[in-house]
């Protein structure tokens, strides 16, 4: 069992799941000072209030911290904003290519015409069936 979870742990896509959640803390860390430190400071200056963390709304003695709220909601929308065009859409574009790429290769194979099988495009005579056919046939 010891040596099926060491197989599972070495394996390269949990190495490389634990990588990146690592350095996703690292960066929402960085993102959320700077909303705080930096983003918010001047949406509270336009808006000529003080912290605004601390901006609230009071009903009937509960207070409801907006200001908190909206650093969040920045930091997210930042941080989903690199996430999108640093991650997603080159993979995307990285997929497509080869996709395109892949299309566009001339077929190694084809079907042979009585069994089926798939052989090698230069075959004259299939390997399952031993029939013979033309070497010009259709590549599958």
């Amino acid at each position: 069992m010891f040596q099926e979870f060491r197989k599972f742990i070495l394996r390269g896509n949990v190495v490389d799941l634990a990588v990146g959640v690592v350095i996703g803390a690292a960066f929402n860390s960085v993102v959320q000072s700077l909303v705080k430190d930096m983003i918010t400071p001047v949406i509270s200056a336009i808006g000529g209030s003080g912290h605004f963390e601390n901006a609230h709304f009071t009903v009937r003695h509960s207070q409801f911290l907006y200001g908190d709220f909206l650093n969040v909601l920045i930091s997210f929308l930042v941080v989903a904003a690199v996430v999108f065009f640093f991650v997603v859409q080159p993979i995307n574009k990285l997929t497509e290519f080869a996709m395109r790429k892949k299309d566009t290769e001339e077929a190694t194979t084809k079907k042979c015409e009585f069994c089926l099988s798939v052989i090698p495009v230069e075959a004259t005579r299939c390997k399952f069936c031993t029939s013979k056919f033309d070497a010009k046939a259709k590549a599958a």
